[in-house]
């Protein structure tokens, strides 16, 4: 993936939990979107470390 492209992706979630994590991202001076991001990630690589690597088609190795 070339430079900060990201791909557009719809997220249904409820109400509350998209408030609760507006105020985590507050307290860390991110965006909605980007405490999403990083929790996703945090997420990620704890399956990652637990069972592997995952590979996928835009993993460059």
């Amino acid at each position: 993936m070339a430079g900060n492209y990201y791909t557009p992706f719809s997220l249904r979630i409820s109400e509350t939990l998209l408030d609760k994590i507006k105020v985590i991202a507050k307290e860390n001076k991110r965006s909605a979107n980007k405490e999403m991001e990083f929790i996703l990630e945090q997420y990620v690589a704890r399956f990652e470390k637990e069972f592997g690597t995952i590979l996928t088609q835009n993993t460059q190795e």
